[in-house]
């Protein structure tokens, strides 16, 4: 078949004719009469117009290096592109005629920004808790104390008239917070004088039982005076087990310092190992010499050395530390008068000072305690420890009512600044629950 005559399909399907001759449609159909050169002109224009446009996607699809014609196996095509997909020439047809021309333009490739590291937030510098008064710290640390009487005081007195049996309920609450009895019955006059049968608010009882309760502590509040001209002032430190003396040494030794005095610590408490080593620490901590022995050594052998070394370098004062011992122990009251003893060897109006400290959660059992210890040691003053450990602080009024042995410190807790001085005024004011 010439290269004229080989027709559309052979074009179609393979044929290298060049895309600008026009196929020849007569070639294709043998039995059809001839026509005029006019006529197959026409033809060929009206054929090559309907289908000029299945020509060029269909010719994109087939593989210009593999023509083949009429009879010869068709090849798949696996190197068009994925988008390209043949769907035939109705679809090819309505893409080509209404659809606008896809756009090729490559989109240029834009490198995203790097994302910027914000700096980290500084955080803002924690503020530091403002100090607390003394009188803050003693208010909190009679709280427990103060809540316990609040409390039944309020249950009493809220919108009720005052008699009798009002009366007696407020003496068993105070008794029961350990003020003691004559304490709690100078209250409850107070407040029967001329109020009965009439209403009267809890913030005034309260207010009653500060006045009261100052009034019995007011005598007894007296500093601890160590500038008596004696050198050294000996201040023996006596209680039993637990109530704090070693701590109470070590933080009297800080306020001596800070006031200029030379001090000097002798660890007597021979039979703990732990108190030894914790005065240690406080003399580290003080600039004060510590006088030690091994655990176990001879508590009055060590009192004598104590006395010896600090008389010859004439320091202000020395406080000796003791073993705790129970007060119905009669074997171990013996052995603290041995001690005594041996220190009025040095100098027989020694020791000038007798602090027992007492522990306000034994309750009553601190009656006794003070009771026992001034007879055999001869007390000359109470240091109060741990008071916001209890609901019933009042102890301290009871002993001061019985006793009237000056109470020089009270103690709130377990740092330094929780051990101050006795003020009547601000313990009365706290356990009431008063600003």
């Amino acid at each position: 078949m010439s290269e004229k005559k080989r027709g559309f399909l052979g074009r179609l399907f393979g044929g290298k004719d060049k895309p600008d001759e026009q196929p020849d449609i007569a070639a294709e159909t043998p039995s059809a009469p001839e026509e005029s050169d006019e006529r197959k002109d026409e033809d060929t224009a009206d054929v090559t117009a309907s289908v000029e446009m299945d020509v060029e996607p269909v010719a994109a699809m087939a593989t210009p290096s593999e023509p083949f014609g009429i009879g010869a196996e068709p090849q798949l095509i696996t190197d068009m592109p994925p988008t390209q997909v043949y769907a035939g020439p109705e679809e090819i047809l309505s893409t080509d005629l209404g659809d606008e021309p896809e756009d090729t333009t490559e989109t240029p490739d834009v490198t995203e920004p790097e994302p910027v590291q914000m700096p980290a937030p500084v955080p803002e510098p924690a503020l530091e808790e403002p100090k607390q008064s003394w009188f803050q710290r003693l208010k909190k640390g009679l709280s427990r104390s103060s809540a316990s009487l609040t409390e039944g005081i309020t249950s009493i007195f809220t919108k009720r008239k005052l008699d009798a049996s009002m009366l007696e309920e407020l003496e068993d609450i105070l008794i029961q917070a350990d003020l003691g009895v004559d304490t709690a019955m100078a209250i409850t006059e107070r407040l029967s004088d001329g109020r009965y049968n009439k209403e009267i608010s809890p913030e005034e009882v309260r207010e009653i039982l500060a006045e009261e309760v100052e009034k019995v502590l007011e005598p007894v509040a007296r500093p601890l005076d160590l500038d008596t001209g004696r050198k050294p002032h000996v201040v023996l430190m006596v209680g039993v087990n637990g109530t704090g003396k070693t701590t109470t040494i070590g933080k009297l030794s800080r306020k001596l310092r800070a006031e200029g005095k030379t001090v000097m610590l002798a660890a007597g408490d021979t039979f703990r190992a732990a108190a030894v080593e914790q005065l240690k620490i406080w003399g580290e901590r003080t600039g004060a010499e510590v006088i030690a022995r091994d655990t176990g050594a001879d508590a009055a052998g060590l009192a004598f050395d104590a006395m010896k070394e600090a008389q010859e370098k004439q320091v202000d004062v020395l406080l000796i530390d003791t073993a705790g011992r129970l007060q119905n122990k009669a074997e171990l009251m013996d052995e603290l008068e041995k001690v005594i003893r041996v220190i009025k060897k040095h100098d027989p109006e020694a020791p000038h000072t007798v602090l027992l400290t007492l522990d306000a959660t034994t309750g009553q059992n601190a009656l006794n305690q003070v009771e026992i210890f001034g007879k055999v040691s001869g007390v000359t003053g109470l240091v109060m420890t741990k008071l916001d450990g209890t609901a019933r602080g009042g102890i301290l009024v009871a002993i001061a009512a019985k006793h009237g042995l000056p109470v020089h410190f009270i103690g709130v807790g377990e740092g330094v600044e929780d051990l101050e001085p006795f003020s009547a005024r601000d313990f009365a004011s706290a356990i009431a629950g008063l600003a």
